[in-house]
C-alpha cells in the first residue's frame, strides 16, 4: 500500500495550494462556502496531478532506472505494475473531474482544469525533450492553478499575481534543471533528452536574472497605485523582507548546497525556506486583514 501510495506522489500536492492565493489576496479566505469549494477544487487538482505523474512514469520507466533517486519510484522499482498504475490512473482522472464538478458546476473551472492535464499529458508525450520549453510549461502548472483558485472563488486574478506566479514557477524549474545538469556531469548520464540544451553557465544566468526580476516584480506589485486602490493598504510592501530572504535562501541552496532537484523536497526538508514562508503568509495576513484600510489613491 505505501508504494501505490508513493505512487500518487503526494508531497506534491504542497504545489496545489497555489489555488487558495487569489482568496487569500482578495480578503476572503476564510469565508466557509469558499473554503469548502477551494477543497474540493484542491481534490480535483490533486487527482489530475497524480494521474500525470503516474502516466509520466509510465513512459520513463527506463530512464527513471538509470537515475540514482528516481530509481526507487514504484514502477521504476517494479513495485507496483503497469497495468494496476493504468487503472488506478483512470480512477483519479474520474474522480478528478467529479470533484472539479463539485467546485465549479458551471464547467469553467473544468475547463482549466482539462487545459492542465492535456498540457502537461503533451509534456509527457514529448514536449519535455524540447529544452526551455519544458521549463515553461512547469512553469504554467502554478499559473493554472491559481486561474482555477480564481474562477472557484470567483475573484479577479490580477496581471501581476499571473505574472508574480508564472516567474517564481520558472525560477525553481531553471534550479531543477540546474541540479540535473550536475547530475549528468556526475554520472556522465543524460536523465532527460532536453539537458542537452542547456549547460551550467546559461542555468546560472538564467538563476540570477530571474532572481531579480522576481524581487522587482514584488516591490513593484506592492507599491503599485493599482494594487493599493485594490487591497485598500500601502503597507504591502514591508512582505518583500520575506520573499528577498526565500530567494536569496533557495539561491543558497543551489550553489552553496547544490541541492535544488525538487523544490518540494526543498519545501519539506528546509527549515529557513519554511520560516520564510510563514513569516511571509502572517505578515501579509497581519496587513490585509488585521490593519486598518489606508487612503486610496485617485
Amino acid at each position: 500500500m505505501k508504494d501505490y501510495i508513493r505512487l500518487l506522489r503526494p508531497k506534491d500536492w504542497a504545489k496545489n495550494f497555489f489555488l487558495f492565493v487569489p482568496s487569500f489576496f482578495a480578503k476572503h479566505i476564510f469565508t466557509s462556502s469558499k473554503v469548502e469549494l477551494l477543497l474540493a477544487g484542491f481534490a480535483a487538482f490533486c487527482c489530475i496531478a497524480s494521474s500525470i505523474y503516474i502516466i509520466n512514469d509510465y513512459r520513463d520507466i527506463e530512464d527513471d532506472r538509470k537515475h540514482p533517486a528516481k530509481s526507487k519510484r514504484p514502477l521504476a522499482s517494479g513495485k507496483v505494475k503497469p497495468a494496476h498504475a493504468i487503472i488506478i490512473c483512470g480512477g483519479l482522472i474520474i474522480a478528478g473531474c467529479t470533484f472539479g464538478y463539485v467546485a465549479n458546476p458551471a464547467l469553467e473551472f473544468l475547463f482549466v482544469l482539462g487545459a492542465y492535464f492535456f498540457v502537461n499529458l503533451a509534456y509527457s508525450f514529448g514536449l519535455k525533450n524540447i529544452a526551455i520549453l519544458d521549463m515553461l510549461i512547469l512553469a504554467s502548472g502554478f499559473v493554472f492553478r491559481v486561474k482555477g483558485g480564481a474562477i472557484i472563488t470567483h475573484t479577479d486574478s490580477s496581471e501581476w499575481l499571473i505574472i508574480m506566479t508564472f516567474l517564481l514557477a520558472l525560477f525553481m524549474a531553471i534550479g531543477k534543471r540546474r541540479d540535473d545538469i550536475l547530475l549528468k556531469e556526475v554520472s556522465g548520464t543524460e536523465m532527460r533528452k532536453s539537458v542537452s540544451g542547456y549547460n551550467l553557465e546559461f542555468l546560472n544566468t538564467m538563476l540570477g536574472l530571474f532572481s531579480a526580476i522576481i524581487i522587482v516584480a514584488y516591490i513593484s506589485y506592492t507599491v503599485s497605485p493599482k494594487t493599493i486602490n485594490r487591497l485598500g493598504t500601502y503597507r504591502l510592501y514591508y512582505s518583500s523582507l520575506f520573499v528577498i530572504a526565500g530567494i536569496m535562501r533557495y539561491m543558497q541552496v543551489v550553489f552553496v548546497k547544490q541541492k535544488a532537484g525538487s523544490p518540494t523536497d526543498i519545501l519539506y526538508k528546509d527549515r529557513f525556506i519554511q520560516v520564510t514562508i510563514l513569516l511571509w503568509i502572517v505578515s501579509v495576513y497581519i496587513i490585509l486583514y488585521l490593519l486598518p484600510s489606508t487612503p486610496i489613491f485617485n
